[in-house]
């Protein structure tokens, strides 16, 4: 079966082709600029990125230009549509409403936009990219793919917030999670590659890249996780603050000036690791700089490093007890560093990484020593063939 993963932002479409049985990316690629002037990255795997400017108007025209682009006679991953099965959507939250991924109806499409108060940024792009592709892809089976999925089997007693009850129950307030489809990919990951039972594991997943989450994964179920109601609660990340005592959000607003919109985009935006630093949000750039002593930087990273083991030891309070740490995503996969750092925090669980293991490219790969009493894995995230996975099985039932 293959599959056409597509993952819609608001002036952005990521794709690619994936047969679900080999899970080989037959191509792959991403539009930019939908509305202003428009450009498509196109890869077939073995041959080199082709860059076109293309005139996008809206994301109509972008689903468009990926049509053309995987069909085309000469670099083309297929033939024509008809060796497409389905579509694969990423969707940000899907609330309480959807515990799984789920086929695309109309009335799936309205409980979805009933989420939307919920990820105003996310949503609606997501909409926009499924209906697109419902108009241009009439009759292929379509499939959502839900971010926050995953994590609707966390206890009542870590999703809730301590505030009045009938928020919860007015307006949905509570914590959700997200990266849900990137941390269900690398627990079941991990397991196979460790020849562990998932029915039989306590996991914690740290997802480091510019936003990050953790999870602690207990018998393949997620019963905690660093976000919230948004993305913004928990860990310190590339331009959102994480945890913030709301009294401190109170008194910067009131010594700034600041309406409750701009107080949110300086936690969202203007905060994390580019906040602390003064330079970037690009990891890249604070490791360089720290590297040649810029005292900011390095405390950006440390911060960052300080609260995921915070966060690792209180998941393994949570499951009383922690078999594999798994880190994923941009930074967690490729600083060594970083890894480090976090797991010297951690020597009190008897982590303990082997530094020849922790060097070294982004794999699937064991980082601990033989002595560690808890294993350490890099496991890199792979959120676009889980999309192609739960695809695939919802459209072969």
């Amino acid at each position: 079966m293959k599959i056409l993963v597509i993952n819609c932002g608001s002036s952005s479409l990521k794709y690619q082709v994936i047969d679900s049985e080999s899970e080989q990316v037959l191509c792959k690629g991403l539009c930019e600029r939908i509305g202003i002037d428009g450009r498509i990255v196109y890869q077939k795997a073995g041959l080199d990125k082709e860059i076109t400017d293309i005139p996008m108007p809206t994301h109509k025209e972008a689903v468009a230009a990926v049509i053309d682009a995987i069909t085309n006679a000469s670099t083309g991953a297929i033939a024509s549509l008809d060796e497409i099965d389905a579509v694969g959507h990423r969707v940000v939250h899907g609330g309480e409403k959807f515990a799984a991924s789920a086929l695309i109806t109309d009335e799936m499409i309205k409980v979805v936009e009933e989420c939307n108060d919920l990820a105003p940024l996310h949503n609606p792009a997501n909409i926009i990219g499924i209906n697109a592709c419902r108009e241009l892809m009439p009759g292929k089976p379509q499939v959502g793919v839900f971010d926050t999925a995953f994590h609707q089997t966390m206890p009542q007693e870590a999703y809730m917030y301590a505030v009045p009850y009938k928020y919860y129950e007015q307006y949905g307030v509570r914590r959700y999670g997200f990266h849900g489809t990137s941390h269900s990919y690398v627990s079941k990951r991990v397991c196979e590659f460790a020849g562990a039972d998932i029915n039989n594991s306590k996991i914690i997943v740290c997802h480091i890249g510019n936003g990050a989450s953790c999870c602690a994964v207990l018998n393949g179920k997620s019963v905690d996780t660093s976000m919230g109601l948004s993305p913004l609660e928990g860990l310190v990340m590339g331009t959102r603050s994480g945890d913030i005592d709301p009294s401190a959000v109170e008194y910067m607003a009131k010594k700034e000036g600041l309406d409750f919109a701009g107080v949110m985009n300086v936690l969202n935006k203007e905060s994390g690791a580019l906040g602390i630093s003064g330079l970037s949000s690009d990891f890249r750039d604070l490791l360089a700089a720290s590297a040649e002593g810029n005292k900011r930087a390095q405390l950006a990273m440390d911060m960052i490093a300080y609260r995921i083991a915070k966060y690792v030891g209180a998941y393994a309070a949570a499951m009383n007890g922690v078999d594999m740490i798994c880190f994923t995503a941009g930074l967690g996969e490729n600083n060594a560093g970083l890894r480090q750092a976090v797991c010297d925090h951690l020597g009190f669980m008897g982590v303990e990484l082997d530094a020849s293991r922790n060097d070294g490219p982004s794999e699937d790969k064991l980082i601990s020593s033989d002595s560690s009493k808890v294993k350490v894995f890099v496991i890199p995230t792979n959120e676009e063939v889980m999309i192609a996975r739960d695809t695939a099985a919802i459209v072969s039932k």
